[in-house]
């Protein structure tokens, strides 16, 4: 399967916003447009673009700070149109690989709506472990990454 992320640019950002969640998956996460928006005041906001083949299938952001040794995926959704085919789950090792070979991160958090049962599926098959509700009442789960080559 030919699943790769590749940043947001001016080329492919109208392509990111014109995806679409299912009408039932509205509510579970912000809309592409903003996400942009906000990674444009946020140097450390990562917006990635998911890609397969030479279509634009989904979109999900990170932030990665230099002085913080955790990882937040904190924007995450396939076109409805692409939903079902794998490519959530490749898109997740994807940007996993990309986080982890920026070195200094340790560990990976996620936040989702406690009643999205295929991000807790996901989340969960890729080794991601709960941690309770936030403040806004999302799920917080976590993976620890393995060490990376260079430590062992």
């Amino acid at each position: 399967m030919d699943v790769r992320i590749a940043p947001v640019t001016p080329a492919n950002s109208a392509l990111v916003t014109a995806l679409r969640l299912a009408p039932e998956q509205m509510d579970f996460v912000a809309g592409n447009a903003a996400s942009l928006c906000e990674a444009k005041s946020d140097r450390d906001a990562r917006p990635r673009a998911i890609m397969a083949g030479d279509s634009v299938v989904g979109f999900l952001m990170y932030e990665a700070p230099r002085d913080d040794d955790e990882a937040r995926i904190y924007r995450f959704m396939i076109d409805r149109a692409w939903q079902g085919r794998g490519y959530g789950k490749a898109a997740l090792r994807q940007v996993l690989h990309e986080i982890q070979g920026l070195g200094h991160i340790s560990h990976v958090s996620i936040c989702y709506e406690p009643e999205n049962d295929a991000a807790r599926r996901l989340y969960r098959a890729a080794g991601f472990v709960e941690e309770g509700l936030d403040e806004d009442g999302e799920m917080i789960a976590d993976l620890v990454l393995p060490a990376a080559a260079g430590n062992r």
